[in-house]
C-alpha cells in the first residue's frame, strides 16, 4: 500500500477534488448548514459561513497531507461543490479506509454519492492499494445502506447501539468489500464481455433476416455462462440477444441469474429492452438481484430491481 492523498477524480457528471477555503458559500449553502443533511451525521449542521470558512481552511491544508483523503463532490452542472465523500478513518494495520459522505438534499435520489463512491473505491483499491474499504450507517437512514449495496459492498452485521450521531445513541449497520472481492467482480465483467464479444457477428442473411448485431452473456448463481444474440426479422418476429442467452440456459436446467450483459455492434454495452426485464424478473423473484452491466470501462452495473421498482408481479 502506498498512500497517493485526495487525487482529483472525474466522472461523467461529477469532478471530485481537493477542498478549498473558495468553497465556503457552497458547502454553507448546498448542505452543511441542512439540519435534514445533519439528521443522521455526527456533527452538527453549520449556522453561519464562518463554520464552513473554518473548516474548509483546516481542510485545504490537510489536503496536501499524502494519508488525507478528502474531497469535495463538484457537480459539472452547475460547477459547485454539492458534498463530500472522504476517508474518515484510516486502519494502517490492516489496511482498511472508512468512507463517509454526504450531499445536499437537492441532489437526493440521482445516484451522485454511488457515482462519486464506486470511483473512490476504485481509487483506494487500484492505486493505493487498501485491502479493505468499509463503511456504516443508521438503521433509520436506509438509503445510504442502498448506496452502499449498489456500489458491491457487502453486509457485515448490525452493531447494537454503539454510535452517536445527532439523533443520539444508536445502531450501526456495515458493509465492506475486500480487494480480492473488488478485483474478482471486477474480472469477471471483462470475462462476460469478451465472451459476448465472441458471438458478435452482425450478418445480413437476406431482405427479412439479420442476426447477430447485438450479443448477450448471462453468468448464473451456479457460475455457468450462457451466450446469445439478436435476430432481427420483419412482423417482429424476431428477438432479443438476452432472451436467445435465456433460452440457451433453460435448455441447461437453471434459471436464477447473478449477471447479465448485452454487447452492441460498437462494442458499447446497454441495458436490456422492457421485455427481456420482464422475463428476467418472471423467470425467478432472486433475479432481481442481478447485475446488469451498464459502462464497460467503469463497470458501473445497475440491478433489476432498480430498473423495474413496484414490480407489478411482486405480490402475486
Amino acid at each position: 500500500m502506498k498512500h497517493l492523498g485526495t487525487k482529483l477524480i472525474e466522472t461523467k457528471r461529477l469532478i471530485l477534488r481537493k477542498p478549498k477555503v473558495s468553497d465556503a458559500d457552497d458547502m454553507f449553502n448546498n448542505w452543511a448548514s441542512s439540519q435534514e443533511v445533519a439528521k443522521f451525521m455526527s456533527w452538527k449542521a453549520q449556522e453561519k459561513i464562518d463554520d464552513a470558512i473554518e473548516l474548509l481552511t483546516i481542510w485545504e491544508k490537510e489536503a496536501e497531507e499524502l494519508n488525507k483523503y478528502n474531497w469535495l463532490i463538484e457537480l459539472k452542472e452547475i460547477n459547485q461543490a454539492i458534498g463530500g465523500i472522504s476517508v474518515v478513518n484510516f486502519d494502517e494495520r490492516t489496511s482498511c479506509a472508512m468512507i463517509g459522505y454526504s450531499i445536499g438534499t437537492s441532489w437526493w435520489g440521482k445516484e451522485i454519492v454511488k457515482e462519486a463512491l464506486t470511483e473512490v473505491i476504485k481509487y483506494l483499491f487500484e492505486e493505493v492499494g487498501v485491502n479493505q474499504v468499509c463503511a456504516s450507517h443508521d438503521p433509520r437512514n436506509p438509503n445510504s445502506g442502498k448506496v452502499m449495496k449498489k456500489c458491491n459492498m457487502h453486509y457485515d452485521g448490525t452493531f447494537r447501539q454503539t454510535y452517536i450521531n445527532n439523533q443520539g445513541i444508536c445502531d450501526e449497520v456495515w458493509y465492506s468489500i475486500l480487494k480480492e472481492d473488488y478485483f474478482k467482480e471486477k474480472d469477471i465483467w471483462d470475462v462476460l464481455y469478451n465472451k459476448a464479444l465472441s458471438v458478435l457477428n452482425p450478418v445480413h442473411y437476406n431482405s427479412f433476416v439479420e442476426a447477430g448485431g447485438v450479443a448477450s452473456a448471462i453468468q448464473t448463481i451456479d457460475g455457468n455462462i450462457y451466450l446469445g444474440v439478436c435476430i432481427d426479422t420483419c412482423s417482429s418476429l424476431g428477438m432479443c440477444a438476452e432472451r436467445n442467452a435465456i433460452g440457451n440456459m433453460l435448455t441447461h436446467g437453471e434459471n436464477r441469474i447473478k449477471r447479465i450483459i448485452a454487447v452492441m455492434s460498437d462494442k458499447k454495452v446497454g441495458s436490456p429492452c422492457g421485455a427481456c426485464r420482464e422475463m428476467l424478473m418472471q423467470l425467478d423473484p432472486s433475479n432481481q438481484e442481478l447485475e446488469i452491466l451498464v459502462d464497460i470501462d467503469t463497470k458501473e452495473t445497475i440491478k433489476l430491481k432498480d430498473l423495474l421498482p413496484a414490480w407489478w408481479g411482486e405480490n402475486r
